[in-house]
């Protein structure tokens, strides 16, 4: 009885730590940029001689343009203000299209990709969905709609070394994120899938389609939902 009392407790004292150990990770981002994430580092660990720096340069909210978050969220995640985390329509659909093709198909929202680009690691396992399905719902507790999305559009990675949108901006076109037009915005949504297989540079005939397939379904999503009405006056131009 003693026994089972001390394992009793030794497993709430496990799950309280846990659960602060994850707000401490967590609550901070609702004020505070990341320094680094766990990608980023995998990246700096890993990357080919000649590969050049990595770039990170965090870009407040309101000097990107608006048309990326457009384009992120017509590409990435149609249903990110609706959702809670978690889009299990689309998880479902993505299930059912592994079952029968060899090209795989991902169901993850923009919450779900920001908690493996923070604190997770590249591959496919049922532990790294796990720990990517504790964080999501943690991101969503914890931190509002817009400032999701606002981290997502500064550590998605975009190219080999390229995290963000104010790394990217400056690397591809040569400007800041603050001037981004429609057309660049979904060219760097368009290589997300992959962004060391795609290039923004060098894009490929499937990333122009796709580009233009993000443009337009971010221009029907303002009529479908409002989604870019939300984010018209929180972030730039």
């Amino acid at each position: 009885m003693a026994r089972r009392r001390s394992l009793g407790w030794l497993a709430r004292r496990s799950v309280v730590i846990v659960i602060l150990g994850t707000v401490a990770l967590v609550l901070p981002l609702r004020w505070l940029p990341p320094l680094t994430t766990s990608f980023m580092i995998i990246t700096w660990v890993t990357k080919p001689a000649g590969a050049g720096p990595l770039r990170y340069d965090w870009t407040s909210h309101r000097s990107i343009s608006r048309r990326l978050p457009e384009a992120l969220i017509a590409a990435e995640d149609q249903k990110f203000f609706e959702h809670h985390g978690f889009d299990f329509e689309s998880i479902g659909k993505a299930l059912r299209h592994n079952q029968h093709s060899r090209r795989t198909r991902g169901g993850s929202t923009i919450t779900q990709q920001l908690a493996k680009n923070l604190y997770l690691w590249p591959g496919r396992s049922w532990l790294r969905k796990g720990l990517e399905a504790w964080f999501t719902v943690w991101l969503e507790l914890l931190l509002p709609k817009e400032r999701i999305l606002e981290l997502y559009a500064n550590v998605a990675q975009f190219g080999p070394t390229v995290f963000g949108a104010g790394a990217a901006s400056r690397s591809y076109f040569g400007k800041p994120a603050s001037r981004l037009n429609r057309e660049e915005a979904a060219l760097l949504a368009a290589v997300l899938p992959n962004p060391v297989r795609f290039s923004v540079a060098r894009p490929s005939a499937y990333v122009q389609r796709r580009q233009q397939w993000i443009r337009y379904q971010a221009a029907r999503l303002d009529h479908a939902n409002g989604a870019a009405t939300r984010l018209r006056g929180s972030w730039g131009g």
